[in-house]
C-alpha cells in the first residue's frame, strides 16, 4: 500500500472517526483504525464491535492498492501537529510497519494485519427513508437531557425512537427518560415511512450529534430490529441497538394539568444560575413560589447561605410553591429556542409538563422534590 494525501483532508475524516475508538480495550485492534487504499479512493474505518464508522476519502495518488491498521490516536495526534496543507505520504513497508512522511519529518508506525480487524456484516435489504440533519439533530439534542446513567436499567439508557400517528399525519418521535424526567421531540415523515422502533445508545447518540452538526444534505436512515444505519455525506455509521423494551412513556405525561405559568426564558434561565450559586454542589432543591404576576426563585444550602430572586411571570391560578432539581431545569431551558417558556402544573407534589410558546413537537416532564 502505497498512496499521497492532504494533511486536511485526512485529519478531518480521522477526526470524525476518532469518537467511536475506545482508548482502553482488552483487544489491541480495537485501537486500530483500518486504512484502506482501493481504486483511487482511501477508505478508513473505525470500530468498538457495537459501533462502526467509515468514511472514503479521495487522495492525491494511489501509487499501490493495499490495507493496513494503525493506532488511531497516534495517528491523528501525528496529523494535527503537521503545517496545514501538507502533503502526506504512507507507505507500508511491512506487514508490521507504516511508514510516514510530510515535509521534514518521518514516521515509522507500528501495525496489525487488517484481516484481523473485526468488520459488522451489513444488511443491504432494508428500507431507507431520508431526513433533514438539522432536524434529526435538534430533535436529539432535546431528549439527550433525559437519558438516564443506570446502568441496572440499561433500556434507558439512550433515546427510544418510533414511529407515531397524530391527527392523520406521521412522526418520527424520539423518547428519553431516567425516571425523574421526560423529554419527547418529534419530526414529521411520510406517512409511509417504515422504521422499527428502537432504542439508540447513548455513545451512538453523541458521535451521531457530531456527524450531524457537519452535515448539511438529507441523511438516509435504515434499521431493523438490531442494527441501524446512518448514511451521511461523511460517511456512513451502522450501530447495534440497545436490547430491551423501553417503558409506557404515555402514562407519564399530565393530561390535565390545568395551571399555566409563562415566563420570559432568558430571566427564568439566568435567574436560576444566579440563586443556585450559593449550593456548590446543585444539589439544593430550587423553591419557586409562584403567584399572579411573578415568581420568587430560591436556594437554601445550610452550609453556604441563601439565594433569593423575583422574576416576572403571568400565571391562570392561585398561588402556588413547588420545588425543583435546578439543573433538570436550566437542562430543559437550554433546549428550548422561544422567547417564553411554558410550564404546565397541577399541584406540589404532581409532574408539570414543559414546553416552549411555539415548538408544537417537543415537550419535557419533570417530577416536583419534596422539601
Amino acid at each position: 500500500m502505497e498512496f499521497t494525501i492532504d494533511r486536511d483532508i485526512f485529519l478531518r475524516s480521522l477526526g470524525h472517526a476518532n469518537g467511536i475508538i475506545e482508548k482502553k480495550t482488552t483487544l489491541p485492534i480495537l485501537s486500530n483504525i483500518l486504512i484502506e487504499a482501493k481504486a483511487s479512493k482511501i477508505k478508513i474505518t473505525a470500530t468498538d464491535l457495537d459501533i462502526i464508522y467509515f468514511e472514503e476519502m479521495v487522495p492525491q495518488e494511489v501509487k499501490k492498492e493495499g490495507s493496513t491498521t494503525t493506532s488511531a490516536s497516534i495517528l491523528y495526534d501525528i496529523l494535527r501537529k503537521l503545517q496545514s496543507n501538507a502533503k502526506v505520504e504512507l507507505t507500508l513497508l511491512t506487514a508490521n510497519k507504516l511508514k510516514l512522511v510530510s515535509q521534514n519529518s518521518k514516521f515509522n508506525l507500528l501495525c496489525l494485519p487488517s484481516n484481523n480487524f473485526p468488520l459488522l456484516e451489513e444488511d443491504n435489504n432494508q428500507q431507507k427513508f431520508e431526513i433533514s440533519p438539522q432536524k434529526l439533530l435538534k430533535l436529539l439534542n432535546k431528549t439527550k437531557i433525559s437519558i438516564s446513567n443506570d446502568e441496572t436499567r440499561h433500556y434507558l439508557n439512550g433515546i427510544y425512537l418510533h414511529k407515531t400517528k397524530l391527527e392523520n399525519k406521521s412522526f418520527l418521535c424520539g423518547v428519553a427518560t431516567d425516571s425523574h424526567r421526560l423529554s419527547s421531540s418529534s419530526i414529521e415523515i411520510d406517512s409511509n415511512t417504515h422504521i422499527e422502533s428502537i432504542i439508540l445508545p447513548k455513545k451512538t447518540i453523541f458521535q451521531l450529534i457530531s456527524l450531524l452538526e457537519q452535515c448539511n444534505n438529507p441523511i438516509k436512515i435504515s434499521n431493523n430490529k438490531s442494527k441501524i444505519k446512518f448514511e451521511m455525506e461523511t460517511g456512513v455509521l451502522i450501530s447495534k441497538v440497545i436490547d430491551g423494551r423501553f417503558p409506557d412513556y404515555n402514562k407519564v405525561i399530565p393530561k390535565d394539568n390545568d395551571k399555566i405559568l409563562e415566563i420570559k426564558l432568558n430571566e427564568f434561565k439566568n435567574s436560576i444560575e444566579r440563586v443556585t450559586t450559593v449550593s456548590i454542589d446543585r444539589k439544593e432543591g430550587l423553591k419557586m413560589f409562584i403567584f399572579k404576576d411573578s415568581v420568587q426563585l430560591s436556594v437554601n444550602n445550610p452550609n453556604s447561605g441563601e439565594g433569593v430572586e423575583n422574576i416576572s411571570a403571568k400565571f391562570n391560578s392561585s398561588d402556588l410553591n413547588i420545588s425543583f432539581n435546578s439543573r433538570y431545569l436550566t437542562d430543559i431551558a437550554s433546549q428550548i429556542e422561544n422567547e417564553t417558556i411554558i410550564i404546565y402544573l397541577k399541584d406540589p407534589g404532581s409532574p408539570v409538563l414543559i414546553r416552549g410558546f411555539s415548538d408544537k413537537n417537543s415537550f419535557h416532564v419533570v417530577m416536583p422534590m419534596k422539601i
